[in-house]
């Protein structure tokens, strides 16, 4: 009974498609589309912030006190477990991470993403943090307006380029309503989604972020996540301080991309989400009851330590009976930023959703504030305490998201002006070099790099993650068993249009291969027919190509064996021969998608 209807809105799509083809060129169609998503963003943004601010301040108002303190061990619990049921009765599908998914998306998914991902991992993520899992909003806000400009993309046929800047669009546009920091969520398109920057794509990031930032003016009002104003002068003099503020960073984010992976590694070992949830959610729990702080995203927390309020987050915890002793309390923050990496990902383990990107700017905080309230209680010299935890916020954006220029131009936005700036980029520099010493990606992209799926700014690399390795393998070749005769191989390079024959065992292991070269002065002599065996012939091939290799693997193959066709596996199996020309052609055709 539907049918008459959607074949009319075929029609209506098609006739409006004609007729923006006809009145409206890509460029300025793209700008009415990004002017769409920042609206779109804005509203995604203020409804998922404002409905987890009231469930926090539902839950910590109400029951987070003294006598009911023990709640906050059962809090986890209930909003992981409802939230793996909406998972799994609902939208029947894993959520997955927001950032990740996207970037999986436009290296490997022609920037196609499912129109579920429009909603899963806001609901998701607002149960998961609403009741206490110790992760963040930013990632699954923008996995989602993601989503929506990829979908935008989509329904109105746009190509693969197109898409991934609307894409950009919609994650810049998260940023900046969350924020209201314009000029930082266009450097986190760039600089985390991989955005390349050009005039075509400046306009539309612009317009988007712009958008979202008056969207959540107008609807937010000036209420801010952050509550301050800089009030002290930056002193040159303590650039030595911000350098070891840099290191210091840096090691920490090497901690928490380590503790993130290790703790990962430790729930996989577990199938039953049953079990998953008891060991994640009793964990979390427990880690609340010791550390309140841990609770949800953490950004009272982090107004409280840029005014010096330091005591207010032993609150409810067993310290808070020694608020006023400031060697417990830097002892209790130094405690929290170490748990919180476990906290994190035991919320991640247990089956919760959500982001790291507040997690990190708690942490930043606080390891900004230790720093330098420690200096400080040490004599040495006297710095701003409130400088070095907005400081500390960029030296941990720096290296957890390996994303400097995204951390200095948040942090400088933020505080309504640049005095900082300098510092902010002596600390994210020195962080992000100190945590490239240990590894080359961020939680973002480990997987994604590892499986050789990330999209990156070299081009080359680029094209080739686009590339499809399944795509190129060629499956025309006539193989032959390796106790076959000479005259069963003439029988079959005369039927064959190629020169190459790939020996193969019953099995459909591959052996070795025989060349026409190999056989060109014998094929002839019948004599010959029944007294050779192809493994005779035959000769082992320079190099194996497995069908899981990266294209960059596999480029790297053909350059170190310098062969112009090699066998492809899969589990070891047979499966064809993959081209070097082949590839060369392949790949001339995806750079002028890229480029297009």
């Amino acid at each position: 009974m539907f049918e008459p209807e959607i074949h009319n809105v075929q029609l209506k799509l098609k006739k409006f498609l004609l007729w923006r083809r006809k009145n409206l060129n890509d460029k300025n169609f793209v700008i009415v589309l990004s002017f769409v998503i920042g609206v779109l963003s804005g509203l995604a943004a203020l409804i998922i912030k404002k409905s987890v601010l009231w469930v926090e301040h539902f839950f910590t108002s109400q029951i987070a006190d003294e006598e009911h303190r023990l709640f906050y061990f059962a809090l986890p619990i209930i909003g992981i477990s409802i939230t793996v049921l909406v998972v799994k009765f609902v939208l029947k599908e894993a959520v997955g991470h927001g950032i990740p998914n996207t970037l999986y998306a436009i290296s490997k998914g022609q920037a196609n993403i499912k129109p579920k991902r429009m909603f899963s991992s806001i609901i998701t993520a607002a149960i998961t943090v609403g009741f206490g899992g110790s992760v963040g909003l930013e990632g699954p806000m923008i996995g989602s307006t993601s989503a929506i400009g990829s979908n935008l993309g989509q329904f109105f046929k746009l190509n693969y380029k197109t898409k991934t800047l609307l894409i950009g669009c919609a994650a810049a546009g998260a940023l900046a309503a969350i924020f209201k920091a314009p000029i930082a969520a266009i450097i986190f398109a760039i600089e985390v989604i991989m955005l390349d920057l050009t005039m075509a794509s400046m306009i539309p990031l612009l317009i988007a972020s712009v958008t979202a930032t008056l969207f959540s003016r107008i609807f937010w009002g000036e209420e801010v996540l952050f509550r301050f104003s800089i009030q002290d002068v930056f002193n040159y003099g303590d650039l030595p301080y911000f350098i070891l503020l840099g290191v210091l960073g840096g090691l920490v984010s090497a901690y928490f991309t380590r503790t993130y992976f290790v703790v990962s590694n430790f729930f996989e070992r577990f199938s039953n989400p049953i079990t998953k949830i008891l060991i994640g959610g009793g964990a979390m729990g427990a880690l609340l009851v010791l550390f309140p702080p841990l609770y949800g995203e953490g950004y009272d927390s982090i107004n409280n330590l840029i005014l010096g309020n330091y005591s207010a987050l032993l609150e409810n915890s067993p310290l808070s009976g020694f608020q006023e002793n400031l060697f417990l309390a830097l002892l209790f923050l130094v405690a929290v930023v170490l748990v919180k990496a476990i906290a994190v990902t035991v919320t991640f383990g247990a089956g919760g959703v959500g982001g790291i990107f507040a997690p990190t700017l708690f942490m930043g905080a606080i390891v900004g504030f230790v720093f330098s309230t420690g200096i400080n209680s040490s004599g040495l010299t006297e710095l701003s305490v409130a400088h070095f935890t907005l400081v500390g916020m960029a030296a941990l954006m720096a290296g957890n998201l390996l994303a400097p220029l995204t951390a200095i131009f948040l942090i400088a936005e933020i505080t309504g002006g640049y005095d900082l700036f300098i510092p902010l980029m002596v600390t994210a520099a020195i962080s992000y070099l100190t945590v490239r010493y240990f590894t080359k990606h961020s939680v973002y992209t480990m997987q994604l790099a590892k499986r050789g799926e990330l999209l990156t700014h070299h081009k080359d690399q680029a094209v080739l993650t686009l590339m499809n390795l399944r795509e190129e393998v060629e499956r025309d070749f006539v193989s032959i068993d390796p106790y076959d005769t000479l005259g069963d191989l003439v029988k079959k390079v005369a039927t064959s249009k190629r020169n190459l024959f790939p020996v193969v065992d019953e099995k459909g292991n591959f052996i070795g291969i025989v060349t026409l070269d190999d056989v060109r002065g014998i094929m002839f002599d019948k004599e010959k027919y029944d007294r050779i065996i192809v493994h005779e012939l035959m000769s082992m091939a320079p190099e194996y190509i497995s069908i899981s290799d990266s294209m960059e693997l596999v480029m790297e193959k053909f350059e170190s064996s310098g062969a112009w066709n090699l066998p492809v596996l899969e589990n070891g199996h047979y499966t064809g021969f993959v081209s070097k020309s082949k590839l060369f052609s392949a790949y001339r055709n995806r750079l002028k998608d890229f480029y297009s």
